[in-house]
């Protein structure tokens, strides 16, 4: 192949592809969490927008954006102490007595704090399960057990979606279906949200007791 100076035009094309690729991979997830910010920012800032306009009589940007944040914040803080978890205890009594919206809140909830405190009141353990099909394996989160009026033990799996693990599909197997691994919640989120390219840096030990 014809070269300039010694280097092949076939080398500089491989570099040239090469750069062009991981510029992409540069590129491509930092504008998509450019964007994501940008997007969660003006959605929240357009809430309070109107209240804010009838105040200052012109909108005033990422002061909507700042009032929610901290109306979140003050909402931790109030559900951190007795009183106000006795308040969210009473709304959450409320809720249970709409069928559709107490089905619909509790499951948000439970998910979200499967996030935010694995191992408490959230994922309970990270196993292996066959899905979606037989032969190929998945990770998920056992979210519960249940046992059946004929002895059987069954073991509800939540099976995240890569790379967004707040949605996915909830399965319900036999225990004896399931393979326990030694991966701690952390670790299977790290895999689960970069597709696999982050390795547990540790050998991943198996179990199908």
């Amino acid at each position: 192949m014809a070269s300039v100076h010694g280097i092949s035009w076939g080398w500089l094309a491989k570099q040239l592809r090469n750069k062009f690729f991981l510029g992409i991979l540069v590129v491509v997830p930092l504008s998509a969490t450019v964007w994501l910010l940008i997007w969660v920012f003006n959605s929240l800032d357009k809430i309070l927008q109107p209240i804010i306009k009838s105040v200052w009589e012109h909108p005033v940007p990422g002061v909507g954006f700042g009032i929610i944040i901290l109306l979140v914040f003050l909402a931790g803080i109030i559900a951190s102490n007795i009183i106000g978890k006795r308040i969210i205890a009473f709304g959450e009594t409320l809720l249970d007595k709409v069928p559709l919206v107490r089905g619909l809140y509790h499951g948000i909830k439970q998910v979200l704090e499967g996030f935010v405190s694995p191992g408490e009141s959230g994922f309970m353990q990270v196993v292996f399960v066959e899905f979606p099909r037989k032969g190929i394996r998945s990770i998920g989160f056992v979210t519960n057990k249940l046992d059946t009026n004929s002895g059987d033990r069954l073991i509800t799996v939540f099976i995240p979606t890569s790379p967004n693990p707040t949605t996915g599909f909830l399965e319900i197997v036999k225990e004896d279906e399931i393979v326990p691994t030694s991966l701690t919640v952390e670790d299977a989120l790290r895999l689960v949200v970069s597709a696999g390219t982050v390795s547990p840096g540790k050998k991943v030990s198996l179990s199908n007791s």
